[in-house]
């Protein structure tokens, strides 16, 4: 008997038992559809993280000054008055991995238009930064060197204190008070969103020069951070050690006294969510495993009832001629057929669960067809598997006493 026939006996016998058929389908139907939806939303997950990590800069360090311990109480990152311009001038000028670099500093501030306000964060930079950054504007430019140079009062906002001052209204040209000065809107950057990395708002955000920041709202001459990028992933890394060594000469560290700078290699971040990513997609897919479980459990109950209520017809084919391993063939093919036709609306169930979690919980979900796949050949694996003993039981019956079954 070839393979087509048999699959031909294989669907009448299922089409016969439809309820029970479809009832046994369901297990696979769920299993399958929730290991494609659990594993789409911790696909989407990791990639949304990636993404957040991508958009705060490609292959940038972050050197920001240390922290200092007062009265036993530990102040924060950004406390010391260590990190000046010139480690930055310093940085470009002695350490060849690194690409560019924008120094800078930040302060809280209360901006005014019109009759709307905001409190927002107000960082001083240079040009470069927005380079550093791989941050590009919607609208608008940046403020040029010579604004630097001069202290001029202009600024650049991001896309949340855009929403929250001037909601549809143009602000190129506006004049906003930030912290009771006058400030002149040159450009607005595109939205990069949340930072997982730092966990906030990119796109609260007011950058001016950093001359500006130092000498008008702050009066700090040092600098909180200065932002690095490298031409490469790996040269990342050495940057990074080049710029440790720089800066432990240059303040005069003493092995085993604590630094009063750090470097943050956001490659070193991306690797951390990439990890908890797959944890999370593994975890996701375990436990949804478990319906697949159960549904082949399901399958392998079926078949042993179907394998007790055909006794008599197991009996009749064996003794005109069909071997052992003709009725093993025949049950095996039914138990991978009923996990297949699960398998294929488990796809479609899933795909259709992911698209409501989408729309009704707003959480990214990505479903690539390489996990389509593996849906579809694990589903024929849990019918192969469950529907092995089953089919055994029957090729191994003796066609006599199956001959006086029933």
């Amino acid at each position: 008997m070839d393979l087509r026939a048999i699959v031909r006996i294989a669907m009448r016998t299922l089409d016969r038992n439809k309820l029970r058929s479809a009832l046994t389908m369901l297990g696979i139907i769920i299993g399958v559809g929730a290991v494609i939806a659990m594993l789409g939303v911790g696909q989407g997950a990791q990639k949304t993280m990636q993404d957040q990590i991508q958009a705060m800069g490609s292959n940038m360090l972050f050197v920001g000054s240390g922290t200092v311990t007062r009265g036993g109480m530990h102040l924060g990152w950004g406390s010391t008055k260590s990190l000046i311009y010139n480690d930055m001038l310093a940085i470009l000028r002695e350490c060849p991995a690194a690409k560019a670099a924008a120094p800078g500093s930040s302060s809280n501030a209360q901006v005014v238009f019109g009759n709307d306000n905001w409190q927002t964060r107000l960082n001083g930079t240079e040009p470069q930064y927005f380079k550093v950054r791989n941050w590009a504007f919607q609208e608008g430019s940046s403020f040029t060197q010579n604004d630097v140079d001069m202290s001029a009062n202009v600024a650049v906002i991001g896309e949340t204190v855009r929403k929250s001052l001037f909601g549809a209204a143009d602000p190129l040209g506006q004049t906003i008070r930030v912290n009771n000065l006058p400030f002149r809107v040159t450009g607005v950057l595109t939205p990069k969103g949340t930072s997982s990395a730092m966990g906030d708002d990119q796109d609260d955000i007011i950058l001016i020069p950093l001359t500006t920041l130092q000498k008008k709202v702050t009066g700090q001459p040092w600098l909180r951070w200065i932002m690095v990028s490298t031409e490469s992933r790996q040269g990342s890394y050495v940057a990074q050690q080049q710029i440790a060594s720089l800066l432990h000469d240059r303040h005069r560290i003493r092995p085993g006294d604590p630094d009063d700078f750090f470097v943050r290699n956001l490659a070193d971040l991306a690797d951390v969510a990439d990890e908890a990513g797959r944890v999370m997609t593994l975890l996701l897919a375990s436990i949804a495993s478990v319906s697949l479980l159960v549904g082949g459990i399901g399958i392998m109950n079926i078949m042993l009832v179907s394998v007790t209520e055909r006794t008599r017809e197991i009996g009749i084919r064996i003794s005109v001629g069909a071997t052992e391993g003709n009725v093993q063939q025949q049950f095996l093919i039914e138990a991978v057929v009923l996990s297949l036709l699960g398998g294929i609306l488990g796809i479609l169930f899933g795909l259709l669960s992911s698209l409501v979690i989408t729309q009704t919980l707003g959480w990214p979900i990505l479903i690539s067809p390489f996990v389509v796949l593996i849906a579809i050949a694990f589903s024929m694996t849990v019918g192969v598997f469950f529907g092995f003993y089953p089919a055994r039981k029957a090729a191994r019956l003796d066609p006599i006493e199956a001959l006086r079954h029933g």
